[in-house]
């Protein structure tokens, strides 16, 4: 069986097609997997860390924009795809997949267009309630479309090839217990755990910056692992010094721009912070860690906050606006979860019960399908 697996862009698209890509070659260890994404993306350092070759050809993300810039931006996005889109075809004459698998980013539509036209099946996975463009673009000519949300069955006009997943999560992230996690990183104490996309968010890097100051006023009462993101790492780190925190020699603080072992350190964590994505959601579900979530306010159809408010119902999330986030206001949340176990444990099993543990493995059973024809 060959796949080819297409998604970039953020680490909320790749890493659910690694999850599926993990499980389906648990399934069938001779099968040849495949990823195709973007330059200069995230999918270039996850996918090879992952094990598995990735080709990455150029292109734009559209704008919604209606002035002179946007349709540049726009001309050249199509340009992008009609390049991209021919780069894939030879590339599927060589590899000969039985499927191709998109789970989101603009990346992944050259790939999907060019299949559709070949006749090769494919396989769309939306992790938002709302589909995104990729996804809207794709779904009338997908084989199956695979979503996370029940309610989002009604955004696409042939619910007949809708199917409700749920979201893909490595398996990491729920055979991981706290134990195994903390003597694998060598932590100790309570642990707190922040990150805000891959790519970082300028306001909250700001805002944590702050709060690290916060910290060594009460003598750093908490391990802290940080992600900047590819667009903090320069300066969030230098905002921490400016501060007064010499961050470099303190054993307390980790700032690093990734978090690649994300399983093992949300597993070793007592409290996890970061945005609402539907991925993001997902594993912090899987895990099990009570978190403290606050929603991006620039996505579309405010679907962090859908997101988050579903964990905040379900008993598993404290969730707080980014307008309202001060590094006081957070520092007091984290503090607050900190001095109640009871509560922390209450809002793990809570956060269990929310996740779907079997969505990797329908996936791939519907990708077998798909193949078998």
């Amino acid at each position: 069986m060959n796949l080819i697996f297409t998604c970039g862009g953020t680490a909320g698209h790749i890493n659910p097609a690694i999850a599926v890509a993990n499980m389906m070659k648990e399934r069938h260890p001779d099968c040849r997997i495949l990823f195709i994404g973007a330059v200069s993306h995230m999918e270039e350092k996850l996918v090879p860390q992952a094990g598995y070759e990735v080709r990455c050809l150029p292109g734009s993300g559209l704008s919604r924009g209606k002035n002179l810039a946007a349709l540049k931006k726009n001309i050249k996005a199509v340009q992008c795809v009609l390049s991209a889109s021919k780069a894939c075809k030879e590339i599927f004459r060589e590899f000969q997949p039985d499927v191709v698998i998109g789970t989101g980013g603009y990346a992944s539509f050259p790939a999907l267009h060019a299949a559709q036209s070949m006749k090769i099946p494919t396989c769309v996975h939306e992790s938002n309630a709302v589909p995104g463009v990729t996804t809207k673009l794709a779904a009338s000519r997908a084989s199956r479309v695979l979503v996370a949300f029940e309610e989002s069955v009604r955004h696409y006009k042939h619910p007949e090839k809708v199917e409700v997943v749920g979201m893909p999560v490595r398996r990491e992230f729920i055979y991981d217990t706290k134990e195994e996690a903390r003597k694998e990183l060598g932590l100790s104490g309570y642990v707190v755990a922040s990150a805000f996309g891959s790519q970082g968010a300028k306001v909250m890097n700001e805002t944590v910056a702050d709060m690290m100051a916060l910290e060594q006023k009460d003598g750093f009462p908490f391990h802290h692992i940080h992600a900047t993101g590819s667009f903090g790492k320069e300066w969030m780190p230098r905002r921490v010094k400016d501060n007064g925190v010499d961050y470099e020699n303190c054993p307390s603080l980790d700032i690093r721009e990734y978090i690649y072992n994300m399983p093992a350190v949300m597993a070793a964590a007592d409290v996890v912070i970061g945005r609402a994505g539907s991925a993001t959601c997902n594993e912090i579900a899987a895990s099990g860690t009570p978190c403290i979530l606050i929603p991006s306010p620039n996505v579309t159809n405010n679907h962090q906050e859908k997101n988050a408010r579903v964990l905040e119902a379900g008993g598993g999330a404290v969730v707080i606006l980014e307008k309202d986030c001060t590094p006081e206001l957070l520092y007091g949340q984290i503090k607050t979860l900190l001095a109640d176990e009871a509560r922390r444990e209450e809002m793990s099993g809570k956060l269990h019960a929310m996740v779907r543990l079997d969505s990797t493995d329908r996936i791939c059973d519907i990708v077998e399908q798909l193949a078998s024809r």
